[in-house]
């Protein structure tokens, strides 16, 4: 009986996990200037991530200025903003809803792959939380599924 209900929360905790963040990765190759566009749907989600020029150790000479990052909200306002590096990581809260723009300044114009990854997180408010009738219906659709789990 205990091993049933582990594995109903197991999948309770997925399905959770899933409505909550988002993620996205992805590598670019910037030869000038490249952005990347990412929607955040709620006003104080926190959108965090990193990005690395691959094998900048091996291809870059002591005077390579590095690259720009830039993040700029949906009003064009910038958020973030990192200069002359080889990576970094980020995180900002996001100051209202809407598209975000994420590019890459390479200064030397060569083609440089750069890895990227982004996560927006929403963690819910007492507005979003599920209320008893939620949590009944919910109940009696898993119910029947959680027999698959035996």
């Amino acid at each position: 009986m205990e091993k049933r209900w582990g594995k109903m929360w197991a999948l309770m905790g997925l399905l959770l996990l899933n409505w909550v963040s988002n993620v996205s990765s992805l590598s670019v190759t910037v030869n000038e200037v490249e952005c990347v566009y990412e929607y955040v749907l709620y006003e104080g989600d926190t959108v965090s991530g990193n990005f690395v020029v691959v094998d900048h150790d091996i291809f870059w000479g002591s005077d390579h200025p590095g690259i720009d990052f830039t993040v700029s909200s949906p009003g064009g306002n910038t958020v973030q903003s990192l200069k002359g590096t080889s990576g970094d990581k980020f995180e900002f809260k996001a100051p209202r809803s809407g598209m975000y723009k994420f590019c890459f300044h390479n200064p030397y114009h060569t083609p440089e792959t750069v890895s990227f990854y982004i996560h927006v997180g929403h963690i819910p408010t007492e507005h979003d939380l599920a209320k008893d009738g939620l949590l009944y219906f919910t109940w009696h659709i898993l119910k029947p599924i959680s027999n698959f789990f035996v």
